[in-house]
């Protein structure tokens, strides 16, 4: 079974604890929801510059 990434986040920003988010999804592990939130963070990622 795949579960998006986006399906995760979705999940958190409607204000699930990674422990009802696991309960709600069974199939997934408290490592994949890290996976996740590291993958968001990555791809928010960007440089800063300061003037």
């Amino acid at each position: 079974m795949r579960i998006r990434v986006s399906d995760v986040l979705d999940l958190f920003a409607a204000g699930l604890t990674a422990e009802q988010i696991l309960e709600e999804m069974p199939d997934l592990e408290a490592e994949d929801l890290q996976a996740a939130l590291r993958f968001a963070s990555r791809r928010l990622d960007h440089p800063v510059l300061v003037a």
